[in-house]
């Protein structure tokens, strides 16, 4: 039997995240367990400590979402600068909805700009294009696991006193020009969600290096808890129950996390070398597959680029299908012949086409937004695919050029 008839002889799954239990994250769930305390506690204060210093950060403050720590980073800035309601945020055409659902929930504005076409970050020149007097933030979205131009956007916001929110949900322990991620602006938000690097089924944590926005936000998932009843020698964790005087100062939120998800991520954040070096095999693999059909088959694919002075830790593995032949491949057609065999595709982050958003934008203003939302898709590259698992995702692409 060929190897291209042994790779289709068995319908595989490929999914676009992944998630097994290893014997520490058993270890540290059970040691939770036992001690009856499964509220904020010891296992999420390590990780708080041990994820931020990783990105750079003093600080890091659990929620129970990236979203959830995209909100609060917005609402601690509104709230300590005094910014009120109407004023912008600069934000991408191309990003997954909380982006700019929390700026809604702020009651702030947010202005769209295009994104660039070989990386699909923020375009800086965009950006500077979008600036007014009533800008006060930007919020950058590291998207599939490469940071945005980072030293360009900050350079475009030139003498502004605007304030930076990294939206690093899709990018973890990736680095701009040797500074990591969670370093490279105000405050950076991260999830754990289903699916991403680090996954513990739910949980997001903002990351800073200023004590007034850790502070702040650590009141605000607490229900808007009085900073009195924060240990500031301890990452702004709150007092123990016994004793606390629950006084609430702030119009706060339930955001909380539990330790069971704290030791998921611990014991990930452990792994984090061989979930990166998995990721970065396996998107390797793809791109040398996929550039031998692009010559082959002439097939136009558009393959993901690593911009100079960026590391890439390859939340996923984006595909934008280019001009071809005069033609540009169906996605529709592409996506079903892939979806038909176990491989697991998304829409390249779509919010030009979003219904919510129809009367804030106009598509024909972002064109590099609106062909990556009308041509992109990506698929899973994440580290529990083996290299056989690539070269059945290879075939199965190979395959559709001859069906």
């Amino acid at each position: 039997m060929k190897k291209s008839e042994r790779l289709l002889a068995q319908k595989r799954h490929i999914g676009i995240g992944t998630f097994k239990a290893t014997d520490k994250a058993r270890d540290l769930i059970t040691s939770v367990l036992d001690t009856g305390w499964i509220s904020y506690g010891v296992q999420s204060k390590r990780f708080e400590v041990e994820f931020s210093h990783l990105h750079d950060c003093s600080y890091g403050i659990l929620s129970n979402s990236g979203t959830s720590s995209l909100h609060v980073a917005l609402q601690a800035m509104k709230e300590l600068h005094n910014w009120p309601d109407g004023m912008e945020v600069i934000v991408p055409a191309s990003t997954f909805v909380a982006t700019i659902n929390v700026v809604l929930h702020n009651n702030l504005k947010p202005v769209f700009v295009d994104i660039e076409p070989d990386t699909y970050g923020l375009d800086p020149n965009e950006v500077e294009q979008a600036i007014t007097d009533r800008t006060v933030a930007v919020i950058p979205v590291h998207l599939y696991g490469q940071p945005c131009q980072m030293n360009r956007i900050k350079k475009a916001l030139g003498p502004w006193d605007i304030k930076i929110i990294e939206d690093s949900c899709e990018t973890m322990f990736a680095t701009h020009f040797g500074q990591v991620v969670g370093s490279l602006g105000d405050i950076a938000c991260f999830s754990l969600y289903n699916a991403h690097i680090l996954t513990a089924g739910v949980g997001g944590i903002a990351t800073t290096n200023n004590p007034a926005y850790a502070m702040k936000m650590r009141s605000l998932v607490n229900h808007g808890l009085d900073i009195e009843e924060l240990n500031t020698d301890e990452n702004f964790s709150p007092r123990p129950s016994i004793g606390r005087s629950f006084r609430f100062t702030h119009a706060g939120h339930s955001f909380r996390i539990t330790e069971l998800e704290a030791c998921l991520a611990l014991a990930q954040l452990e792994d984090r070398r061989h979930i990166l070096n998995g990721r970065q095999r396996n998107a390797k693999h793809l791109s040398a597959g996929l550039n031998l059909i692009n010559a082959t088959e002439d097939a136009g694919f558009i393959l993901p680029k690593i911009a100079e002075g960026n590391t890439h830790s390859w939340m996923m593995y984006p595909i934008v299908l280019g001009e071809t032949k005069g033609s540009v491949i169906d996605k529709a057609t592409i996506v079903q012949h892939l979806n038909d065999h176990g491989i697991e595709t998304r829409d390249m982050m779509p919010i030009v086409s979003q219904p919510i958003y129809q009367d804030m934008l106009d598509p024909l203003d972002y064109p590099v937004a609106k062909y990556v939302d009308e041509n992109g898709f990506y698929i899973g590259c994440h580290q529990d695919l083996e290299p056989d698992d690539i070269e059945y995702v290879l075939e199965i692409f190979r395959q559709f050029f001859y069906d």
